[in-house]
């Protein structure tokens, strides 16, 4: 069976592609879908904490940076929901992390062109366009599409140092709720990694031990358990201008900043550190006793070991260069994320542009630089932090990013992209 043709497919649905469906929502001459594999939108479930912040301001909702008057925006939802008087006199700008969650899935229920269930298993360019294998509900169909969009997203990443642990005695962070009853039950845990995943494991974790759960140890490679960069000149280079300068730049120059930058998007919110701070200091006021506690900034994971007394890993201290020795019952790996594989799309691989690292060469408008046999556009989304740098995992460039790629799908300008962003200037004068 093949259907017609679409103008864009976007393959994935988190907030950037369910974003792009909002955008092209009523732009009438251009025709997409988005397909998911899974059966229903969720977002970060295994991180959803009844009190853990959203680290941007509701502005960074699907629409609201490109169209703030926007049936979609997070505005419109809370009408929706009659709670705009209660956000109003909240007086916070972040939402926390379920209530945005509930917000997308809000938006999601609005939206025709979405199909979850859809697994796509390859991908060709059939000389035409983008042509799609697709399997729905058992039903194996081919879908056409003159562009793709690629946006799905990240997976768990695991170290080599700690990637043969038992699953029984080890989990990945994007676990931590699914798991955590069976966790604490152990006498002592350890979390690994100090972004703010691993900060709101190791908060939970800090709570239940004052209440008599079990031993915690927190351990991070990084010199200090270091706060986000929230400063508001620094906050400009997650805007469209640094953008523009930082795709501009080359390669070796784009790659030192993004390993310099790591505190932009990978450091810990303020209030978590201080939640953090105010357990340890409560809990050092209590008359009861309670399992050890150590936080520990500094050290590396270089091997880790099951036993039968529980996992024993070898850590490095960075500072003197010298190894011990730490054993704990599990391990929480809060290690990060890296990007999905594609294996759907192993023939269009060799069709595209890499860079000096093998990475995918990336335009401006985030499309992928390919062969010129391929008359369509693979666009990618979330998958370009080398090439757009920090903002690339930021909301806030979600709906200018989408604006930009149905700007290019359509030819003309369906959305106007703010042209002053920042009034920090990053290039060379003239």
């Amino acid at each position: 069976m093949t259907t017609a043709p679409y103008d864009v497919i976007a393959i994935g649905c988190g907030p950037f592609n369910l974003g792009l469906a909002a955008l092209a929502d009523g732009v009438d001459d251009v025709k997409l879908a988005v397909l998911d594999s899974r059966p229903e939108f969720t977002w970060h479930r295994g991180l959803m904490f009844d009190d853990a912040m959203l680290q941007v301001s509701f502005l960074a909702d699907l629409v609201s940076l490109i169209e703030p008057a926007h049936p979609l925006s997070f505005l419109s939802y809370l009408r929706d929901n009659d709670r705009l008087y209660q956000f109003y006199v909240r007086e916070k700008f972040h939402p926390t992390r379920r209530e945005y969650e509930a917000y997308l899935r809000w938006c999601a229920a609005q939206l025709d062109s979405l199909h979850f269930g859809h697994h796509v298993s390859s991908v060709v360019w059939d000389g035409d366009a983008f042509a799609l294998t697709v399997d729905r509900s058992g039903e194996v169909v081919t879908l056409r599409a003159r562009h793709l969009v690629l946006g799905v997203g990240t997976q768990p990443a695991v170290p080599a140092a700690l990637a043969g642990l038992p699953p029984e005695r080890f989990l990945h962070s994007a676990d931590y709720l699914f798991r955590r009853d069976d966790l604490l039950r152990a006498g002592r845990i350890t979390v690994v990694g100090s972004g703010q995943s691993g900060a709101e494991c190791a908060l939970d974790l800090l709570r239940a031990n004052a209440s008599g759960g079990p031993a915690v140890s927190w351990l991070t490679r990084t010199p200090s358990f270091a706060p986000l960069d929230y400063s508001k000149l620094v906050l400009e280079m997650t805007t469209p201008s640094y953008v523009d300068y930082f795709h501009g730049l080359d390669e070796a120059a784009r790659d030192r900043l993004v390993k310099e930058q790591w505190r932009h998007y990978k450091g810990i919110s303020s209030d978590t550190l201080e939640d953090i701070h105010d357990v340890l200091y409560q809990r050092d006021l209590g008359t009861s006793a309670v399992a050890p506690v150590e936080l520990q900034c500094g050290v590396a994971v270089e091997a880790a070991v099951a036993r039968a007394d529980g996992i024993e890993l070898t850590l490095r201290h960075t500072d003197s260069g010298r190894t011990f020795q730490h054993v704990c019952d599990a391990v929480v790996a809060a290690t990060g994320y890296s990007n999905r594989p594609l294996p759907f799309l192993s023939a269009v691989d060799p069709l595209v542009s890499r860079d000096a690292a093998g990475r995918w060469v990336i335009h401006r408008d985030h499309s992928v630089d390919t062969d010129d046999a391929v008359a369509g556009r693979l666009f990618v989304s979330n998958a370009d932090l080398h090439s757009h740098g920090v903002a690339a995992p930021d909301l806030g460039i979600g709906a200018i990013r989408n604006a930009t790629i149905l700007n290019a799908v359509a030819g003309r300008e369906v959305f106007r992209l703010p042209k002053s962003t920042a009034f920090t200037s990053f290039s060379l004068p003239g």
